[in-house]
């Protein structure tokens, strides 16, 4: 079964702290689970407040539990407040519906796990998950959808 491994967590990790730093950006935590959300690598700039990996995880989390990056989860959670009560209840409150989870998929669109990332406004968080995933080489779900043909569910 294809996995990301801890070497590959760790470039996605890299590559999102180093393009945040570039930017001047508030300081990053990110955690890179796999398929099952077992924690594969979880790292945090210096400077970067109190519980970043469990916001970054319950990205991590929420993107795996709904299938679909946590921007679409947020959304979700907005449309439909009574249903998603039930999931965070359900899930003993690990979801965290904010922006900067996604899933990570293989060139064949095999899902393989998921990235979360919080520090900065929710857009960039979103957009520093995408580059880290990008840059270690997998894809993102729209990646995934383009590169395949495949329809990869990520609607609403």
């Amino acid at each position: 079964m294809p996995e990301i491994t801890l070497a590959r967590a760790e470039a996605i990790i890299d590559a999102i702290f180093a393009k945040a730093t570039e930017n001047r950006w508030k300081p990053m935590a990110v955690a890179v689970t796999n398929q099952g959300s077992s924690v594969i690598a979880f790292k945090k700039q210096d400077d970067s407040s109190m519980i970043r990996f469990e916001m970054a995880f319950g990205k991590c989390y929420g993107a795996l539990a709904l299938g679909r990056s946590t921007s679409l989860v947020r959304l979700r959670a907005e449309q439909r407040p009574l249903f998603m009560d039930y999931l965070f209840k359900a899930s003993d409150g690990r979801i965290f519906a904010e922006d900067g989870g996604m899933l990570v998929r293989d060139a064949d669109g095999t899902l393989l796990g998921a990235v979360g990332v919080t520090g900065e406004r929710p857009e960039r968080d979103e957009e520093l998950a995408a580059y880290g995933i990008r840059a270690a080489g997998f894809l993102t779900d729209e990646d995934a959808a383009a590169a395949t043909g495949r329809q990869i569910r990520m609607e609403n």
